[in-house]
């Protein structure tokens, strides 16, 4: 009972929307039906009327669409549209022409619409013919063929682009697969808009055609068949023909103007109805002036004045409202900026902080400013780019802005709001590093590389290629600040590093390898916990792209040791290839400086009772002192000579020692032995070592 009471009270609607597709598939039989079965002449009048009714709607339903993918069933629609309207073409004439009636909705046109004269039937309807077929048909036909052609030109483009966007962090993948799936619609929708055209251009000529077999075919029947005089013949069934072209004109009519809407929405962005009123009655000088201009036309003598004087009222009235909106828009806006002289803001928004920020001086805008020739925006992108490969982390948006309190060369970056770099560029100028020993004498002005510090002149265009010819570096203006930022980053990747990010990286290593994910995070290891690995890596330099290797590894060792140290030293001995990569030379071979080996053992021992302590290593502050200058003196030989300062240690005196030496090296890179794969040779350069004398007097102090 439930079940009929459901269908009976209005369930019909819902019982036919969900069974759309046997509603259609029905609709599209019934119409070859109509074009083979002769059908009375009260059910064409309703299925005339449904053809208008549907180009009304299809006409509405084109005006209010935002974006043309928001009626992107309309190609094939049109296909069964201008096939009903045909059918209903072949439907009216078998009944003209057997009948002499077609039913009221015809004979209203043929009666009404052109006041029983067939004569002006004629003529309006060959009016009609032009206006859909020269001019709405033809234009939307090439609009919708140009649109299609560059749609399928700009398809590559498009997707660089959105893979470069995913590279750079800036959209997910959902969003980038949303993204492309949306161009190809896109390039879907205005191929079949191509084709569909052609069903338009198709439908005016058939309606042209058939008009014209009827006339002839009315005038046969009713002279020949019927004996009928040949002018009451011709009035009878030229009046119904005509009757029966107007009533599939104007549907077509409809259907052609819906068709060329919807291929020019392309560069819209809002509905139609508010585009017009905004941008075309938009403007109160505009409008004033065109008032004006209407107001002197209607003054000409024989215009009528009336007419012309309602209209320059209508739109003055208009352009004083407007102004008045325009001015009170104002008068709000200025009654929100505080005594300061700036506007209200949410105090709230002063406790957010850019992670990163460049602040620039107002003889640097031209950088930034693409319409300048400045690159300076693309060359961020691309360094987020660089820093996910190099060092497998998210870098966050870097805000740029100026600052009119910098001096006007001078540019700073920021990170949460404290200072970690500044430097002075000179914008129409290239910066030239100069190495140590050289002896050239290079028009410029001197300075200092602010990335590295070392010794550089800013170079004119004209003085460019002095420089070229020694085969020195020459960085674009942009480029240093690049560099700089770049430098910036690595040296505070850790410090870069938080949760929210760390969840990125899980959350998009989930989709590769979810195993591991799932067993790991956050069943048996918290966010928080993770990062404290990655950024142990990231701060001694070693990258955190391998994911993958990274979390089975801390897998594999999380159910011994929970010692975010410990795993952490796991980790670097899986990554084993990656560290010796980064530090060996092209003979396979890593230099490296060295413990003296009872110093190493007497560490080791130290670590094993667990009283390293990596501020101290244990020692008395003068051992630490002779140590100091000991591990200083051997690494600034191995600078002198080109080397990197690396020491090679035990695994379990590795993280201590690089905590001791740090704040006194700060590109110091401590080794373990696990770090570097079996293959590699081993080149000792030194060996850190504290006298003997020393060490016997403070003997007591280390045990």
């Amino acid at each position: 009972m439930e079940i009929k009471s459901d269908t009976t009270q209005g369930g019909w609607s819902s019982f036919l929307m969900n069974r759309s597709d046997i509603l259609v598939a029905s609709s599209v039989i019934m119409i070859l039906l109509v074009m083979i079965m002769p059908i009375p002449a009260v059910l064409l009048d309703f299925f005339l009327a449904m053809n208008i009714s549907l180009s009304i709607i299809v006409l509405l339903v084109a005006f209010y669409t935002l974006k043309p993918l928001q009626f992107a069933v309309f190609p094939g629609m049109l296909l069964i549209l201008t096939l009903f309207r045909l059918s209903l073409n072949v439907a009216s004439t078998r009944l003209i022409l057997s009948e002499g009636y077609a039913g009221n909705l015809i004979e209203a046109f043929g009666s009404f619409v052109v006041q029983g004269n067939f004569v002006i039937g004629i003529i309006i309807f060959a009016v009609l013919i032009i206006i859909n077929f020269v001019v709405i048909t033809k234009g939307a036909s090439r609009i919708a063929e140009v649109s299609a052609r560059f749609t399928l030109d700009a398809m590559p483009g498009k997707q660089m682009a959105i893979d470069a966007d995913l590279s750079a962090g800036l959209i997910s993948d959902d969003e980038a697969k949303a993204r492309r799936e949306e161009i190809a619609r896109e390039s879907d929708f205005y191929g079949a808009m191509d084709g569909a055209s052609k069903f338009v251009r198709g439908d005016v000529i058939a309606g042209l055609l058939i008009t014209f077999i009827n006339i002839i075919g009315g005038l046969i029947v009713g002279s020949v068949q019927q004996g009928m005089p040949i002018g009451d013949a011709a009035a009878q069934y030229t009046l119904l023909t005509v009757g029966d072209g107007l009533v599939s004109q104007i549907p077509a009519l409809l259907i052609s103007t819906g068709s060329g809407i919807i291929v020019t929405r392309a560069a819209s962005e809002g509905s139609l109805s508010f585009e017009i009123t905004t941008q075309l009655f938009g403007n109160p000088k505009v409008i004033s002036l065109a008032a004006v201009f209407i107001l002197i036309m209607g003054l000409i003598p024989g215009m009528p004045f009336i007419p012309f004087m309602i209209f320059a009222g209508g739109l003055f009235y208009h352009a004083n409202k407007k102004s008045r909106r325009d001015e009170l828009e104002i008068i709000e806006e200025q009654e929100k900026i505080d005594q300061d002289g700036q506007p209200e803001e949410k105090v709230e928004q002063y406790l957010l902080m850019d992670t990163l920020e460049l602040e620039i001086g107002y003889s640097l805008i031209p950088l930034v400013d693409p319409d300048q020739g400045g690159d300076l925006l693309d060359r961020m992108s691309s360094l987020r780019k660089q820093m996910a490969i190099e060092l497998g982390m998210l870098v966050p948006p870097i805000r740029i802005r100026d600052n009119v309190q910098l001096k006007s060369n001078h540019y700073t970056i920021k990170m949460r709001g404290i200072l970690q770099g500044e430097g002075e560029l000179l914008p129409e100028y290239h910066l030239v590093l100069l190495p140590e020993n050289l002896q050239a004498d290079i028009k410029g002005v001197k300075t200092k590389d602010p990335a590295y510090g070392m010794d550089a002149v800013w170079v004119s265009n004209s003085n460019r290629a002095e420089a070229e010819k020694y085969g020195l570096s020459i960085i674009k203006a942009g480029a240093v600040i690049t560099t700089h930022m770049i430098e910036v980053i690595k040296r505070n990747a850790d410090k870069l590093l938080d949760r929210q990010m760390v969840k990125t990286l899980v959350d998009n290593l989930k989709e590769s390898a979810p195993a591991v994910v799932e067993e790991l995070v956050p069943n048996k290891m918290s966010y928080g916990e993770l990062q404290k690995i990655l950024k142990r890596l990231l701060k001694e330099g070693i990258p955190i792209r391998d994911m993958n290797t990274i979390l089975e590894t801390v897998a594999d060792y999380h159910s011994k040791t929970q010692n975010p140290d410990v795993l952490t030293e796991y980790v670097r001995a899986a990554l084993a290839e990656t560290i010796t990569r980064t530090y060996r030379d092209g003979e396979n071979s890593v230099t490296t400086a060295v413990l003296e080996s009872s110093l190493e053992g007497h560490l080791i021992s130290q670590a094993q009772q667990g009283n390293l302590h990596p501020g101290t290593l244990g020692f008395t502050p003068e051992t630490v002192e002779k140590l100091y200058m000991s591990a200083t003196r051997v690494c600034d030989k191995m600078s002198a000579t080109g080397h990197k300062p690396i020491i090679l240690t035990s695994p379990v005196l590795r993280p201590a020692l690089y905590d001791f030496l740090v704040s006194v090296i700060p590109d110091v890179v401590v080794l373990s032995y696990n770090d570097l794969t079996i293959d590699t040779q081993i080149h000792k350069f030194g060996a850190i070592e504290l006298s003997q004398e020393h060490e016997s007097q403070h003997e007591p102090a280390l045990t």
